[in-house]
């Protein structure tokens, strides 16, 4: 949805556990088919993999080649590090419930530290006539998208932003 298209959503709170568990459902099902009927240890691998083909082709052509938003505005997360770790604990465990608390567990453990390099640059705090916001933040502020209501994407003013964790009031 929306927390995986822009990276101004793709914020420290929200999107580390909004996207994950959403994410973790169909990798898991497809999964279980693959392990369940074939023994095929690689159903999440492949699933994701197949996932993120159709993501790279909706964000290049429908928001780049439509609409003209940087790639680097509309990425998809990378959800390869999540899949092989679910099916290397299922491939590990050979059961289905240990993988469904360790792996899904390790999923998203590692969610965030996999897509960190990739986001880290879009957190550097700039100035922007007077307001202190992210990279991120600066592009959603000049990239303004039609169906998004302002009210709902927040710009944190001036200094109130720490960088590290909370904003203080």
């Amino acid at each position: 949805g929306d927390w995986d298209f822009w990276t101004d959503w793709k914020d420290r709170r929200l999107w580390v556990t909004v996207v994950p568990i959403v994410a973790v459902t169909f990798p898991a099902a497809v999964q279980a088919f693959a392990w369940g009927r074939y023994r095929l240890p690689w159903g999440a691998t492949v699933c994701v993999l197949g996932l993120l083909f159709g993501e790279w082709v909706n964000r290049y052509f429908n928001f780049w080649g439509w609409t003209y938003f940087p790639v680097n505005f509309v990425f998809p997360s990378q959800l390869i590090p999540c899949a092989i770790i679910l099916d290397v604990v299922l491939l590990l465990s050979n059961s289905f419930t240990f993988t469904a608390v360790a792996g899904a567990m390790g999923w998203g453990l590692i969610f965030y530290p996999s897509n960190w390099p990739v986001i880290a640059p879009l957190h550097v705090p700039v100035e922007y006539n007077g307001m202190m916001m992210t990279l991120a933040d600066l592009q959603g502020y000049h990239y303004v998208r039609t169906g998004t209501p302002e009210y709902i994407r927040m710009v944190e003013k001036g200094t109130l932003r720490t960088f590290g964790k909370d904003v203080a009031p």
